[in-house]
């Protein structure tokens, strides 16, 4: 399964990125992760199903006190792209 996701509230200058990459490997999951010049920031992530179900579910948490997640839009992509690890851009 692959997801392009837009994450907009608190998620630029709070660790939010490098949370998102270590959470992705946690949960075996390929991608990548970037800032937008909005203050959104912007992920692709692909795996397993579960694993991707589990992650957006904490990635809506805002995995920490200092993140807050005010939106979350989500597009399933059809093709999987085989990245090879979880990135920051």
């Amino acid at each position: 399964m692959l997801l392009h996701v837009t994450v907009s509230g608190r998620v630029q200058g709070v660790g939010f990125r490098y949370t998102t990459q270590q959470k992705a490997k946690e949960h075996g999951l390929t991608g990548w992760v970037q800032n937008q010049s909005n203050g959104t920031v912007e992920l692709e992530v692909e795996g397993e199903e579960t694993s991707v179900n589990s992650f957006l579910i904490e990635l809506e948490s805002g995995f920490n006190q200092f993140i807050r997640v005010d939106d979350i839009t989500v597009e399933k992509i059809e093709e999987h792209k085989g990245y090879n690890n979880f990135s920051i851009k």
